[in-house]
């Protein structure tokens, strides 16, 4: 058996995930999850305290997904945009410890692109450079605080079309060692390595022990196993480099195949998908099992 656990984005169910819907969280439960991973809730978006005890209560650990964008943004030139970035990264922390996650992870520098309204454009190597000593500063400012109270940020890189900072593994490999904090390490999402490395099983192993989180998507979001991504050869790599932590299904709905309908467009859920999601996080165990068995 795998020591990995399972889980679910809490977008899956509901987008915003609010105290509302605490009650889904027996729900994620039964269909096989160990754990869910919250996004970083927004001010009054989330009762912290029920929530903490919902997920006990259910059975469910929990991860944050840490959410930036322009006005919190380390890569920023602003220098308010910059130090809301550092502040949001500390409260993310501050969210970790009041719901009980180890874990926070997302594209922790900033610099959103097109999802969040800014065009991509050329940098010169000194604006490159300063953009990247002002991420490694704030990075460090965030891990030393996570270091603090006993959390650990993942940085996560993201294809062309979302940041212009982090694509790679090795581009996030390269800043977490640039940070240089056992506070800070690499959080991988097979979606966007299906884009942007040349060999994802070969760029698991790279990141070696620097990997702190995992996401496991298909090339298309659907349901893992049901796309093009070689889940065998992903779970022997994770194997290989005795990666025990956990594993987040991020499947987002493609039920309406109609052109013209937004592919990267959230969608609530039009009817219950639970057999679909177990499923699919059979299949992954499945092949991790095999890994590690085989290891």
């Amino acid at each position: 058996m795998a020591p990995n656990k399972i889980g679910i984005i809490s977008m899956f169910y509901a987008r915003p995930f609010g105290t509302m819907n605490l009650a889904m969280l027996p729900r994620m439960k039964a269909a096989g999850m160990d754990f869910v991973e919250l996004l970083v809730p927004e001010p009054g978006e989330l009762d912290v305290a029920a929530a903490r005890a919902a997920l006990d209560a259910a059975g469910l650990d929990v991860v944050l997904a840490a959410r930036v964008n322009l006005q919190r943004d380390l890569a920023s030139s602003d220098d308010a945009a910059h130090r809301a970035g550092i502040a949001y990264l500390r409260a993310c922390v501050d969210a970790a410890v009041a719901l009980g996650a180890r874990i926070v992870g997302g594209p922790l520098y900033g610099a959103p692109l097109v999802f969040a309204g800014r065009a991509p454009a050329p940098v010169d190597d000194d604006a490159r450079a300063r953009r990247i000593d002002r991420v490694v500063a704030g990075l460090r400012d965030a891990a030393a605080y996570a270091a603090s109270h006993g959390v650990v940020l993942g940085l996560e890189p993201l294809n062309r079309f979302e940041t212009d900072i982090a694509n790679t593994t090795r581009h996030g490999l390269d800043l977490v060692d640039a940070v240089g904090s056992p506070a800070l390490g690499v959080m991988l999402d097979t979606f966007h390595m299906n884009m942007e490395d040349p060999d994802l099983a070969a760029a698991i192993r790279h990141a070696g022990d620097r990997l702190v989180h995992f996401q496991a998507n298909e090339n298309h979001r659907g349901f893992v196993g049901s796309g093009h991504i070689d889940w065998p050869a992903i779970a022997r790599a994770l194997a290989a480099i005795g990666y025990r932590g956990p594993v987040t299904l991020e499947p987002f709905r493609r039920d309406d195949e109609r052109p013209g309908v937004p592919l990267a467009q959230w969608r609530a859920p039009g009817r219950d998908y639970d057999d679909e999601l177990r499923a699919s996080a059979a299949f992954l165990r499945a092949a991790l099992a095999a890994a590690w068995r085989d290891r």
